[in-house]
């Protein structure tokens, strides 16, 4: 019974538990008696008071034996260290040890008593049991209350610690509680507003109502929840009610959350929505939009945003249905849409091109619930595009159809663009991307092409300026080039444009036409004067035959006679030379051998060109068929190019290289003679009649002119041009393959001979 007192009037558990410990041990004739409790991984160790503690090895001991322990009591014998230890206590001998267990069967402690005898009687056993009874209620009270209070102690901490202001009143409007935020704002303790009217507190905020409490407006609702603001301040006052401690009293409970810089982020959020010029929404995964901005509200066509929101355009916004289904499985499967291109439908029904970027909103279960997005109108970009694509394809068109080349040159000169015609013409785009276009140019006409270019940098347009380039099959051509400048936005020369225009074949007409009508001309004039001069010639030299016959012309005359008919013969033959250059006879077409052709000629020469130190090369082409022409005139060509490269290769004073060329090109039989001589001073005019670079007395310069007429005549063509390595000149004579008619013809006038 004053077990049950002292544990009812206890406030402090271990002032208790020593007083139990001690009482336990006088019941049970013990000479040592303490309680051991567990908390949690902890143990505390309360002795009985008026004698010292045991030592620490004892203790430990103990302990151990108390948590190991498996039945309800237990009797163990000491150590003899442990006894040892003890000995001045009248040497007990044994440990009892009886477990303390709630209600719940949770081991709270243990009950440990030293004693001389071991064995327990059944009197003793049940009064430790009472014992352990009293001191797991005991615990458990201790525990409940203490529990309570660190939960009443937990719960003002809390509520202090909360941020928001917190006042309870009674239904009288006094103030029963505030947390510590709302004291702190008056600059009171919260100790100091108990009791105070309810009224003191209207400097805070306003609900605006006539009530004592300037935060109740409706005093018969449990629940309300509204915002009331002060000069400076902005709240979401909420409220709860609920009964007192008394059945006529009613406790009201006000929470006041400062929202003023809620409210604010709201506004500028909301000032930011509207002004962003691209569309923002959110809407259900159905289409109905839950909110817009004002830029929204434009792009639909619709003229409020009320007017959007109350409506359900989701039907009229796609113009086909499938749309729709294809923009939801997307969605579904990504999650987010970036620059996703839809076509929508204003409110008049005219079409709206998007660019959007869409981010869906799921829920726990992964259910799509809110769509979020952002919409650019890009109708004018969309109209701008396909405008801009049609005038692309159209100069595309242009460059890819017109037969002359283009290209895109960089302020440097190389190249960074070129049509189709280019690659058409042969070149690869290895040879033209990035690489210098002056590179075409030959090397004489270089400087012209670079100044044209700084030119056309500095801002002026170049127009038909003529130069030989380099073609694909590497041979050289004429060409006509336009360079105009591009301007970029600061109206500032970055690249060059050049058209190149090949006009190599209309200038070897236009050169032919020319050379044509020269030698008509001239032949007009030879052929007259020709015959005017064959008359006097004619009488000079038969008198002079004459006169060398007579014996009475003493030696010393004969030999001036001999002068005089040597050089009348010479004369002569230049105007034989005459007229066969303006005669132009037919030729006689019949099946020549080119090869024949060409060994009888250098036979011709052989022994000058032996004994004067000319090499000469023969590149004949195995199987070369034959040509249809007159063997003489064609001898006559040969001979006189060869006649030409001799004195070339004579004039530079070193040894003379003559080298032969012949092929099949395509219809054409080809030979090229090229020399290593002084080469040619003007290449364009060596055909014209009686132009000549040898000195005076040993050419006429109608060699030349008649070759190239017996060429044409033969529906040839002849060129010539001085190497590249500077070293003497080419010349290349082409003329036509034997048809087959003319094959099967000469074959029948062979056979009837």
């Amino acid at each position: 019974m004053d077990l049950a007192v002292e544990a009812a009037e206890s406030r402090h558990l271990s002032n208790f538990l020593e007083q139990f410990a001690l009482r336990s041990a006088r019941m049970l004739d013990a000479d040592w008696g303490a309680v051991a409790v567990y908390r949690d991984r902890d143990t505390e160790f309360h002795q009985m008071p008026g004698k010292g503690p045991v030592s620490p090895d004892t203790s430990e001991w103990l302990l151990a034996n108390a948590r190991e322990m498996q039945n309800e009591m237990e009797t163990r014998a000491l150590p003899r260290e442990i006894a040892a230890n003890l000995s001045r206590r009248n040497q007990p001998v044994a440990a009892i040890f009886i477990r303390i267990a709630s209600s719940d069967k949770e081991k709270l402690g243990t009950l440990c008593l030293l004693r001389k005898r071991r064995s327990l009687g059944i009197e003793e056993k049940r009064l430790l049991r009472a014992l352990a009874s009293h001191a797991a209620l005991s615990l458990e009270n201790f525990r409940r209350f203490s529990q309570l209070e660190r939960s009443k102690r937990q719960w003002v901490e809390d509520i202090d610690a909360i941020s928001d202001y917190i006042v309870v009143h009674d239904r009288s409007w006094k103030i029963a509680r505030t947390n510590r935020s709302l004291a702190s704002h008056l600059g009171v303790s919260p100790v100091a507003l108990v009791g105070e009217a309810m009224s003191s507190l209207r400097q805070i905020a306003e609900a605006g109502s006539d009530l004592p409490c300037p935060f109740c407006r409706d005093t018969q609702r449990t629940r309300e929840e509204y915002v009331a603001a002060s000069a400076d301040r902005i709240f979401l006052i909420s409220t709860s009610r609920k009964p007192g401690v008394t059945d006529d009293d009613t406790r009201t409970i006000h929470v006041l959350k400062d929202i003023t810089d809620r409210r604010e982020a709201e506004r500028r959020y909301r000032e930011l929505f509207d002004s962003i010029q691209e569309g923002l929404f959110f809407a259900t995964p159905e289409g109905r939009f839950l909110d817009v901005n004002d830029a929204m509200v434009r792009m639909l066509g619709y003229a409020s945003r009320e007017e959007l929101l109350r409506s359900d355009v989701s039907p009229h916004l796609y113009p086909a249905p499938e749309a729709r289904e294809k923009f939801l499985t997307a969605l579904a499967e990504k999650g987010v849409l970036r620059n996703y291109e839809e076509t929508l439908r204003r409110k008049d029904g005219t079409l709206l091109h998007t660019l959007q970027n869409i981010t869906a909103v799921r829920d726990t279960q992964g259910r799509i619930v809110q769509i979020r997005g952002l919409m650019l109108d890009v109708t004018e970009q969309k109209s701008f595009q396909a405008q801009l694509q049609r005038e692309r394809d159209f100069n595309q068109k242009i460059l890819n159809t017109t037969q002359s080349m283009i290209l895109v040159l960089d302020t440097a000169g190389l190249i960074s663009y070129a049509n189709r015609r280019c690659y058409e013409e042969g070149y690869q785009e290895s040879e033209l991307i990035g690489h210098r276009l002056v590179d075409w140019v030959e090397s004489s006409q270089q400087a012209d092409f670079e100044a044209a270019l700084e030119t056309t940098a500095n801002g002026h347009q170049v127009e038909n300026l003529e130069l030989r380039a380099k073609r694909s099959d590497a041979s050289m051509g004429h060409f006509s080039i336009s360079l105009s400048p591009m301007r970029d936005e600061q109206s500032a020369v970055n690249s060059v444009v050049v058209v190149m225009t090949d006009i190599t074949d209309a200038v070897l007409l236009q050169a032919k036409l020319a050379h044509s009508e020269k030698m008509a001309t001239i032949g007009r004039l030879v052929s007259g004067v020709a015959h005017e001069v064959n008359n006097p010639l004619a009488a000079i030299l038969g008198f002079t035959d004459l006169l060398l016959e007579n014996p009475e012309v003493p030696p010393s005359a004969q030999e001036d006679l001999k002068i005089i008919l040597q050089e009348t013969q010479r004369t002569k033959d230049i105007v034989q030379d005459l007229l066969s250059f303006a005669r132009q006879r037919p030729v006689q077409r019949e099946l020549v051998q080119v090869h024949s052709v060409l060994r009888q000629t250098i036979k011709l020469r052989s022994y000058d060109f032996a004994s004067h130190g000319v090499e000469v090369t023969e590149e004949f082409e195995e199987e070369l068929p034959p040509a249809l022409g007159d063997v003489q005139q064609l001898q006559q060509v040969f001979l006189n190019i060869l006649n030409n490269a001799y004195d070339a290769v004579q004039e530079t004073g070193r040894r003379g290289q003559i080298k032969i060329h012949t092929r099949r090109q395509g219809e054409m039989i080809e030979v090229t003679i090229t020399d290593n001589g002084t080469g040619i001073t003007d290449t364009q005019r060596i055909f014209d009649p009686f132009y000549t670079t040898k000195q005076a007395g040993k050419g006429t310069g109608l060699g030349l002119s008649i070759c190239y007429g017996i060429v044409r005549a033969h529906g040839g063509e002849i060129q010539c041009w001085n190497n590249e390595d500077g070293a003497g000149s080419t010349f290349v004579v082409r003329i036509p393959v034997a048809t087959e008619s003319a094959l099967a013809a000469a074959a029948a006038k062979e056979s009837g001979r």
